[in-house]
């Protein structure tokens, strides 16, 4: 019994082959046509000497193409790597080079980024490039790059090999999925989960509402004749992310039609949800719900949005205040709060009805999902009558650590009193009376902005090789669109200065943008720690104006 996605989308392909499967745009493909484009990609990658263990790197918005990859990866048994599309070339170098890609699937449009990395990464030999806007940008310097680097038509190559299951190989639970992921640390760390062990935490093997965990690698395909009921499901955020990557999977092999967008324009989204009739739109806290909802309700009449009936948010903050809008526009959509990390799977869920919005306990409170567990200082498991707050674990499929890193492996997971292997986030947790538990917040320093994870760290590392910065230290202030807003704390040489346009430009250099600086506060001393650690409480209250 293989609880490996590639099989398990064999099963449900099989299960309901003319069902629409997946929605790009323009593009409609039914189960059988996704698992044929896909057959092609996997023999295409064999084909280039790519097969069990290897990396191949997926670097490109959201397309149809990026989830045949994706699959056709795992059909041959090697290791798809999400690569975040906003990163410059310093984060590429490491990336590719940290997850030993020998492969890398990407839009053309990054050829030139590609081409600058290439050299750094001695595993990396096999190119694969297709243009998820076809036509759009491409030009003889581009072709020539192309050209350079020796790269295929993913489209064109995949289509001179057969789109049947014949030679490909049989799959394990033991394969290895891997998710990179900003986390709590400064560069993105390689998340190994087994396939078994990921499809039961993140991947719906337990159902999310109910609790019901599969018996079969059949199960969702015979439910899904059995039921002969579909819904569709829009994945707004992109592929690159642990939480769409692992949802659409879990949606799609239930049979369920999910629907894509390569980027994020909240009028088109309401003409997609219009087009398709989407049942449910997934999305990434205040930082999509908040423009979503305005643009609503000043185009009222302009999209027929009946067929909505839910709604559910991960990863960032989903404020109340947007929740109430949602539902004085929609009065009985279904909300979800749903919470949890690349590296715990999910540990909680919260639906919210008309007036439920607002949470008196604080925090984000939620049921809790099976094996989710608060720890005290030593340890021991906190029992739900005890009504104590300690850290938040998870114990059960949980990830086999971090590619690569021994000490952040063994900070993360970690053996508790009881003998058994659990997983800790770093989040605070508190039980309810009622059996709930409240999320208190995380207990290092990282920023949750829009859902993107930013270590000051390396913001700070940036500022600091402007000229005229000094020292400097960088944190969360809170942004009402995004939750969480980069704000650095900045003392200048003695004679110097700088505006927060250029100091947000300088940093554009050596990370992405959408992790340089957009708050500024001048100080004439960093308060630090006598080891020299930053002082981030004293700065929290600066960036907040608080002192």
């Amino acid at each position: 019994m293989a609880y490996q996605f590639a099989d398990l989308f064999e099963h449900i392909a099989d299960a309901v082959p003319t069902n629409i499967a997946l929605i790009d745009r323009d593009t409609r493909l039914t189960f059988a046509e996704l698992d044929e484009r896909s057959n092609r990609v996997a023999h295409l990658l064999a084909a280039q000497g790519i097969g069990t263990g290897d990396r191949v790197g997926i670097y490109a918005q959201n397309s149809h193409e990026w989830f045949e990859a994706m699959m056709g990866a795992f059909k041959i048994r090697a290791i798809p790597i999400n690569i975040n599309y906003r990163y410059v070339a310093d984060e590429l170098s490491y990336l590719f080079d940290n997850a030993d890609l020998k492969a890398v699937i990407f839009d053309a449009q990054y050829a030139p980024l590609v081409a600058e990395v290439q050299a750094k990464v001695p595993t990396l030999d096999t190119f694969l490039h297709y243009e998820v806007y076809p036509g759009d940008g491409s030009s003889e310097a581009q072709a020539s790059v192309l050209a350079e680097l020796g790269s295929i038509s993913l489209n064109e190559g995949a289509a001179a090999f057969p789109g049947t299951r014949e030679d490909l190989p049989e799959r394990s639970n033991d394969d290895v999925f891997m998710i990179y992921t900003g986390g709590t640390t400064g560069m993105p760390k390689g998340v190994c989960w087994r396939h078994e062990d990921v499809y039961f935490a993140l991947g719906q093997g337990i159902n999310s509402v109910t609790g019901e965990r599969v018996q079969s690698e059949f199960d969702m395909a015979n439910k899904a004749v059995e039921n002969g009921f579909f819904m569709t499901i829009f994945f707004i955020a992109p592929f690159m992310h642990g939480a769409t990557q692992l949802g659409s999977l879990g949606q799609i092999l239930q049979g369920n039609t999910i629907v894509i967008t390569p980027k994020f324009d909240e009028a088109e989204v309401w003409s997609i949800v219009d087009r398709n009739k989407v049942n449910t739109i997934m999305i990434t806290g205040d930082a999509m719900g908040r423009p979503l909802i305005e643009h609503l309700e000043a185009h009222l009449d302009r999209y027929d949005t009946s067929s909505l009936i839910a709604l559910s948010s991960s990863a960032a903050i989903f404020s109340p205040t947007i929740k109430d809008r949602f539902l004085e526009v929609f009065p009985n959509l279904i909300l979800t709060d749903a919470i949890g990390s690349t590296e715990s799977g999910s540990t909680g869920i919260r639906m919210v009805g008309k007036g439920q919005a607002q949470n008196p306990n604080g925090g984000p409170t939620v049921t809790p999902r099976e094996d989710t567990v608060i720890f005290d200082e030593n340890w021991n498991i906190l029992a739900p009558e005890s009504l104590g707050t300690g850290i938040l674990g998870r114990g059960g499929n949980i990830p086999l650590g971090y590619y690569k890193d021994e000490r952040k492996t063994a900070e993360t997971f970690i053996t508790a009193a009881d003998g058994k292997r659990y997983v800790v986030s770093g989040d605070f947790a508190r039980w309810e009376a009622t059996g709930e538990m409240t999320l208190l917040g995380r207990g290092s320093s990282v920023i949750n902005s829009g859902g993107e994870k930013i270590h000051p760290e390396e913001v700070e590392q940036a500022l600091k090789d402007h000229p005229a910065v000094y020292d400097c230290v960088v944190v969360g202030a809170p942004d009402e669109r995004f939750g969480q807003k980069v704000a650095a704390i900045v003392q200048f040489r003695e004679g110097q200065s700088a505006e927060l346009k250029e100091l947000a430009d300088h940093c554009r250099a050596s990370v992405a943008g959408y992790k340089v600086p957009r708050a500024l506060t001048i100080v004439d001393e960093v308060l630090r720690s006598p080891s020299g650690k930053p002082d981030y409480p004293w700065a929290i209250k600066i960036a907040k104006g608080e002192s």
